[in-house]
């Protein structure tokens, strides 16, 4: 099977060159040896335009880490729900440029933790920015490598390229990340943003091709097959045939909930976006990712004005709204037509799982459980289990698997082997009643998750549990590429240079900002403003090498299934640390009295409290008070939303105690021009009048 052509191969390698030719070569005028060097490479020069600032915030911020990540989620069940994380972030956009942006600004930071040190103390500046790189370089960054890599591996499936398997994760992700490394290595922020303008661009065009080569598809499909994957009981076969590709898009999908897909506001009991989410929750990370986090804001501190900061950041707030139906849409596409290929992919998945920690039960498994030798595209994953049979020696974890009703229904005969298989592990260990013989599909899966969670809880060090998937979601957009993209006339390599140069981009974004933080807010002050502009412009380089090594060392684990996929493992991690940031900027810039050090102690709460809460059964058991152990059931929005109230109602009672006499003095940056544009805000209100339409069409 040939997944791709020699016009797709060069269409591919002419545009990744060109984009980042380009960027270095617009670079390139940047003075690093000069006095202002480090504004040169890390906010380029102060003199980025609104276009340059708008498609670089959507390059930087649109990459894998939503075509896989939020894709997958909306060919699972959350479907429209997860578009939330745009539509509000379009909001959230037009309040940063009005509200954060002129002080950060005016007071001419190179990082958003600079800030902190200003309105607080170094302590609060110092903590933001280990916090910060500890969880930009561990988690965005290293889901972006993660994502970008399932990109590769979904499309060259059983391809070897110089004796590297393109579908071995690992492999995926030292490819993606070494490219990007030299990319940001030497152009900096301006290589960055100018990268970012084509990809911008490329990302927009390359999303409406798959979105429309996927309705043609819906448009040809068979009925029969399609009504499978209806989430709509009263949708019929007859229907389908007499439906159009939107029409049956609307009528597959459209059930009421927990079921149907096309539904902004779901029930309070969803794991991941209920409707509580949306009053206080979601917009926690959205202000946090759209107004602190430096990888974005980074573009906008190097806006050559307020003016043109301010309409760059609501033209890209625009764009928001426009990219669920090029990433949310196509993801929901994904479950109805190629439902049976992301089986395969979570056969191949389990598989691999299986042979790694339990040689003897992989062994008894049946043929359906493990990848079809037959398929071109399982030679790799065949060969790689094959190994891992052959060297696996036993271990001293104990093994239990846990699985859930969708993938009971697909394997219905393995289901007794793999629980005798866990009571085989915990016999001994943990006392564990016995399943009835007549049990259902869904009783069993409820039995094996109790089962689960009793052997971590008895045995914690000994427990290896992993979990069974039914289809691998994370794989739903690079099996749209892979699937309706023709081979052969370049617009293939077209759309991949377009996904691959997008993690490029992002991961050059975040590279380049967490360098910034390690070179200015803490290599910088070790050596107490005595280096020069160009010792940190290279002391950048050397962190971004690191940070780079760091990260493809981290990312292949990623893809394990407890993880519960990319795009939730990165938001919930950044649950530690967003609401107690976003809490002490916003006593920062609206609280004047508020009293210095309440930076410190919103940054160190936060963690504490958000700990306190997911972690509550870990740490107290079965002495677990009532009120914690309903909250770590909570959605981790929730949580997010709970740690927010709480830092805010110390931070306020900090205040009321002892307010400061005066309001802190801020840095001004008098060669900055901080005019407000007024056509920008009005085009702002415009986004936020459309979001509420859109809202109020898929509710």
């Amino acid at each position: 099977m040939h997944y791709v052509g020699w016009a797709d191969i060069a269409v591919f390698v002419l545009f990744v060159a060109a984009v980042i030719g380009i960027g270095l070569w617009k670079s390139k005028g940047e003075e690093t040896h000069s006095e202002h060097g480090a504004q040169d490479y890390f906010l380029a020069g102060r003199g980025l335009t609104w276009w340059l600032v708008g498609f670089s915030l959507i390059a930087a911020n649109i990459s894998t880490e939503q075509f896989v990540g939020m894709s997958g989620k909306a060919a699972d069940w959350l479907g429209m729900a997860i578009a939330s994380y745009e539509w509000m972030a379009a909001v959230t956009l037009v309040i940063t440029a009005f509200v954060f942006l002129p002080t950060f600004l005016k007071s001419g930071i190179y990082t958003i933790p600079e800030f902190l040190e200003y309105r607080y103390n170094t302590f609060a500046r110092t903590v933001m920015a280990i916090a910060t790189l500890v969880i930009l370089v561990g988690v965005p960054t290293a889901s972006v490598i993660f994502s970008g890599a399932k990109v590769i591996t979904g499309n060259f499936q059983g391809v070897t390229l110089l004796g590297l398997p393109l579908d071995n994760i690992t492999v995926g992700c030292w490819i993606i990340g070494t490219l990007a490394a030299v990319y940001v290595f030497a152009g900096g922020l301006k290589a960055c943003a100018w990268a970012d303008l084509i990809q911008g661009s490329a990302l927009v065009i390359g999303g409406v091709i798959i979105a429309v080569f996927a309705f043609n598809v819906m448009s040809d499909a068979d009925p029969a097959e399609l009504i499978k994957t209806a989430r709509n009981e009263q949708v019929t076969v007859e229907q389908l045939q007499q439906q159009g590709p939107v029409e049956r898009f609307w009528s597959l999908n459209e059930g009421d909930l927990p079921d149907g897909k096309l539904h902004m506001v779901r029930g309070a009991e969803d794991p991941e976006i209920p409707w509580t989410a949306l009053i206080i929750g979601l917009w926690i990370p959205n202000f946090f990712y759209w107004g602190l986090n430096q990888y974005i804001t980074q573009r906008t501190l190097g806006s050559k004005s307020l003016a043109e900061g301010q309409k760059g950041v609501v033209f890209a707030a625009f764009l928001k709204l426009i990219i669920p139906f090029i990433v949310v849409i196509p993801g929901i596409l994904a479950f109805n037509l190629f439902n049976g290929s992301l089986g395969l992919d979570a056969v191949s998945r389990n598989a691999q799982v299986i042979s790694a920690n339990s040689p003897e039960l992989y062994n008894n498994l049946s043929a359906t459980m493990k990848p079809d030798p037959d398929l071109p595209r399982n030679a790799n994953v065949i060969e790689s289990i094959n190994k891992t049979l052959a060297e696996t020696q036993p271990s001293d974890k104990v093994v239990v698997y846990k699985f859930a009703e969708d993938f009971a229904e697909l394997h219905k005969a393995d289901l007794d082997k793999i629980i005798a298989y866990d009571l085989s592990q915990i016999e001994g260990k943990v006392e564990f009643e016995p399943i009835s013989p007549t049990a259902t599909l869904i009783e069993k899966a409820e039995y094996v998750e109790g089962l689960a969670a009793h052997t971590k809880d008895v045995i914690p060090e000994q427990a290896n549990v992993q979990t069974l998937v039914a289809h691998d979601y994370d794989n739903a957009f690079p099996t749209l590429i892979r699937e309706l993209i023709p081979v052969g006339n370049g617009l293939k390599g077209f759309v991949l240079a377009a996904i691959f140069g997008a993690v490029v981009s992002s991961l050059a974004s975040m590279l380049n900002s967490a360098s910034t933080i390690a070179t200015m807010d803490i290599y910088a002050k070790l050596r107490r403003k005595k280096a020069s502009q160009y010792e940190l412009v290279s002391a950048g380089r050397v962190f971004v090498v690191v940070f780079v090594l760091i990260a493809m060392l981290i990312a292949p684990f990623l893809g394990r299934p407890e993880f519960g996929g990319i795009f939730t493992f990165i938001q919930e991690f950044q649950g530690f640390i967003s609401p107690g940031i976003l809490a002490i900027f916003l006593f920062g810039l609206l609280i004047h009295r508020a009293p210095r050090h309440c930076g410190t102690v919103g940054l160190i709460l936060s963690p504490i409290l958000y700990g306190l809460f997911k972690f509550s059964p870990l740490f107290f058991a079965k002495a677990n008070p009532g009120f914690l152990e309903a909250v770590a059931a909570w959605s981790f929005l929730d949580r997010m939303a709970l740690t927010f109230g709480c830092v805010l109602a110390v931070l306020t009672l900090m205040t009321l105690i002892k307010p400061l006499k005066k309001p802190v003095d801020l840095p001004v940056n008098a060669n900055m021009n901080i005019e407000t544009s007024k056509g920008a805000f009005a085009c702002g209100m415009l986004v936020i009048a459309l979001t509420i339409v859109l809202y109020v069409v898929f509710w």
